[in-house]
């Protein structure tokens, strides 16, 4: 029956090999059922309620991507830099409760939802400049960088530097430090799922030398505290617009890239350039990020970790649906989530951000025009503490250089976002 579904024949693969791609995946991806409850408690969210909620809704989407998107070989999930977002950007930065943060993640899966079936989407995807959407990209690793070290104990708060080295005799920042290294020693070795064995490893190092403490392994699923949880009220107010525009813009042209990338592996780019069957992976990851608001968490997207299956022969949603079976094997995993020391979360965070820096290899360095507004948002995010600040002073700046430099032909949605942009600045 899944031959006959998924075409193995039509599309050079069989369904051992599908398998083995799906696994392959969700040992890269894995980390997220830890990291996302771990980063929205921050924000007051229950961490049980989003154990729950990150497993139930990356298996969902896995399942959706399965059956509708059936010719994409990807794993979805809530994701990494977004999360963060809701989390110390608009929870704890501007005051708002976890049920209206997840108000506006659901009012901007409404609006990606509504923008993938519409012609908007091609118009958009080619609308960002390629600096802008890179050093974006850049920036949001950064912010993860600076949330992670200050997790692991790296830095504390200093009254004149701001800014200072943390306590480094702490065992657990030691061992913090010595999972971050092993994640890069693993990778180099192309050992799959350098992530989640990092931080099991290292959690279990901490348990067992008395630093860390276990809470067991498997138990009953927490509640789903956040489900239908959302408040519209605050989403739909002025104030909240600049969240939704950020929410959305991050979920969307992530996935773009996402996408691309993937299909670039898995050879889904006719002669003409056109990407086959977006449509479909576009409108599954819109829908995702809907049913993962209603569920309790922060926007869903595809994981560039697909690529992992895609390299080892993945190349329909049987991999997807491999996928989603086994995240959702893991429901019953929570107190060992509530096991992993944080300083141990917070080197995961930093070896994630490292990922997201590394692309600015190729931003337009020889061209400053393009080059500044992205080194402006890299640099904006961390130092304003806030990823929405750091797109609009991009976009912001890109405009202005632009008609400075009388290089005015330029998408109109360069002129939109930026004017917005001052707006959000001066109703702030």
């Amino acid at each position: 029956m899944m031959d006959k579904y998924f075409d193995y024949r039509k599309h050079k693969t069989d369904f051992k090999t599908e398998v083995i791609a799906g696994v392959s995946t969700f040992l890269t991806m894995a980390y997220i059922m830890f990291l996302n409850p771990v980063i929205l408690a921050d924000g007051g969210f229950d961490f049980g309620g989003v154990f729950t909620a990150t497993v139930l809704a990356t298996a969902l989407a896995c399942f959706i991507a399965a059956f509708y998107a059936k010719t994409w070989p990807v794993g979805l999930a809530p994701g990494m830099g977004i999360n963060a977002f809701v989390a110390y950007g608009v929870c704890l930065g501007m005051n708002y409760t976890p049920a209206e943060a997840l108000g506006a993640v659901l009012v901007a899966g409404v609006v990606f939802l509504i923008i993938s079936l519409t012609p908007i989407r091609a118009w958009l995807i080619n609308s960002i400049p390629k600096s802008l959407k890179l050093g974006i990209g850049a920036g949001i690793g950064l912010f993860l960088a600076i949330i992670g070290f200050e997790i692991m104990g790296l830095t504390s708060d200093h009254p004149v530097t701001l800014v200072t080295l943390g306590n480094l005799s702490n065992p657990l920042t030691l061992l913090g430090a010595g999972a971050f290294i092993s994640m890069i020693v693993m990778e180099k070795m192309k050992i799959k799922g350098n992530i989640i064995i990092g931080i099991i490893a290292f959690s279990i190092i901490a348990w067992i030398t008395g630093f860390g403490q276990f809470n067991g392994v498997v138990s009953a699923p927490p509640p789903m505290t956040h489900l239908f949880a959302f408040d519209l009220g605050a989403a739909l107010s002025a104030s909240m617009v600049t969240v939704i525009f950020t929410l959305f813009f991050i979920d969307f042209f992530d996935t773009a890239g996402t996408l691309t990338s993937v299909a670039n592996v898995s050879g889904k780019i006719g002669k003409d350039g056109k990407i086959q069957d977006i449509d479909k992976a576009m409108l599954s990851d819109s829908a995702s990020t809907v049913a993962g608001a209603l569920m309790g968490t922060s926007t869903v997207t595809t994981y560039v970790e697909s690529a992992a299956g895609v390299k080892a022969g993945g190349r329909t949603g049987m991999t997807s649906l491999v996928i989603g079976l086994l995240f959702l094997s893991c429901i019953f995993l929570a107190p060992l989530a509530t096991s992993l020391p944080k300083e141990i979360d917070g080197a995961a965070l930093i070896y994630i951000a490292t990922l997201f820096v590394r692309n600015i290899v190729d931003i337009e360095w020889d061209d400053i025009a393009e080059a500044g507004p992205a080194v402006l948002a890299m640099i904006a995010m961390p130092f304003t503490y806030s990823i929405s600040h750091g797109i609009a002073l991009a976009f912001i700046s890109y405009a202005a250089i632009k008609i400075c430099t009388g290089k005015t032909n330029v998408s109109p949605a360069i002129w939109v976002i930026a004017a917005a942009s001052v707006i959000s600045f001066v109703v702030a």
